[in-house]
């Protein structure tokens, strides 16, 4: 029986027995007992399943990322410490030393500091497009040694709607995967699979947990993209790993499981970006709620764009969800029952106006934070856009007077005389 997903934000993942716990259990221990070296070494060699080192895995965290899994309608998935680690594991599982990676230019600025710096230093290739570049464009930019396309379902603070279908196709035309930060309009609002993606990513520190209680990340694999149709592309998938006695993981696993076991065998074993269980507790908690939240977000964030794009101190309005916004239409395909509770405008008056009117808010809290159940707003340009040149937050849709405004689950009323006020300050 397939359930809606108001129903799998509740119930998914987890499915007790008889007489166990009614809530996710928080398995808290590092390490786990076996009757002998035998059975242990099997887990090693990826012949059994089980726990053996939390580094790796643990059972609350998959009880967790099974829930997520569902929501998302894949097939494998695995919790990370952040949305950085999420988006580090995704595109290094896939791209190495030598590679070539294609991502939209309109992204968090702490994911194009990622792959832009520290991932160009061990020698992968990016090329940023305009996520609205010509069919032209976007072709030149292939090469013989691209990897994947990566793009956010809704840019972080641009808010621009990624194009899936259209850079789905694109990409496997090229038989490479297409990979989908999906953060802001959750599983709740647009499904990325069901456009033609391939891998999809999420921060759990925002709309997920809800709460600003628990930093983590996600992997989801639609386990639809088929590794050994272009094995040449994919020697880590297709080719024996020698750290694990010569598994060939797209062979072993087949095309459901092998994204997810490589990255859980290989990645998080060296590098170890592991979610507390602790805190993955706290993110299912935040699920069970999710498709509440997103309602009240998304008519929270819709009433807040209609207010300041009738105000004579608002120089422009972005948000896809408001009638008439360039991204509209895209937003209606993608996301018809909402988009996500963020609101990015520009004050008159340019930065210091901008930082003059944050600074009167009552409600909105300035924070390094976004996508919680407390209205905050920030200052992209001075903050987490801080380290891009002109070009770059230009290439970005980040200017100089963006606010970036993320309502929370508070009265809309309250929220929008809040707003007023400080800019009639």
């Amino acid at each position: 029986m397939e359930f809606k997903q108001g129903t799998v934000c509740v119930q998914g993942g987890y499915r007790p027995a008889n007489g166990e716990p009614r809530q996710v259990p928080i398995v808290q221990s590092t390490t786990f007992r076996y009757e002998s070296s035998a059975a242990m070494g099997k887990l090693f060699d990826l012949e059994a399943e089980g726990y053996f080192y939390t580094r790796l895995q643990n059972p609350t965290n998959d009880t967790v990322a099974a829930k997520i899994c569902e929501l998302e309608g894949g097939t494998a998935a695995m919790l990370t410490s952040s949305g950085q680690a999420a988006n580090f594991y995704a595109v290094f599982n896939i791209a190495n030393c030598g590679d070539h990676v294609i991502a939209s230019s309109s992204i968090y600025g702490g994911t194009f500091n990622l792959l832009s710096v520290t991932m160009a230093k061990m020698g992968i290739e990016f090329t940023f497009v305009d996520p609205k570049c010509s069919d032209e464009e976007l072709e030149a930019a292939f090469r013989p040694n691209t990897k994947a396309v990566f793009g956010e379902s809704i840019a972080n603070p641009a808010l621009t709607v990624f194009d899936i279908e259209r850079f789905a196709n694109a990409a496997h035309a090229h038989g490479v995967p297409l990979i989908v930060d999906n953060t802001f309009p959750t599983p709740v609002n647009c499904r990325p699979f069901e456009w033609g993606a391939d891998i999809v990513t999420h921060s759990t520190t925002k709309y997920m947990d809800g709460h600003g209680t628990a930093v983590g990340g996600a992997i989801v694999d639609s386990g639809r993209f088929d590794w050994m149709a272009h094995a040449d592309k994919f020697p880590g998938l297709t080719t024996p790993d020698d750290s694990y006695h010569g598994v060939v993981y797209a062979e072993r696993f087949g095309k459901e499981g092998a994204f997810i076991t490589k990255a859980t065998a290989q990645l998080m074993r060296d590098f170890g970006s592991i979610q507390s269980p602790q805190n993955a507790f706290l993110l299912h908690m935040g699920l069970e709620s999710l498709h509440v939240r997103m309602q009240r977000h998304c008519e929270n964030g819709l009433a807040v764009a209609q207010f300041l794009q009738q105000h004579p101190k608002v120089a422009w309005v972005r948000y896809p969800g408001l009638e008439g916004d360039s991204e509209y239409e895209l937003a209606a395909k993608y996301m018809p029952k909402g988009t996500c509770g963020v609101v990015s405008f520009g004050v008159e008056g340019g930065r210091e106006a901008a930082e003059a009117f944050m600074g009167r808010l009552k409600i909105a809290q300035i924070a390094t934070h976004v996508a919680d159940a407390r209205t905050c707003c920030l200052h992209p340009a001075s903050s987490t856009h801080r380290q891009m040149t002109e070009a770059e937050l230009e290439a970005a849709g980040v200017s100089a007077d963006l606010v970036r405004l993320s309502c929370g689950l508070e009265d809309a009323e309250d929220l929008i005389a809040d707003i007023a006020q400080a800019l009639e300050g």
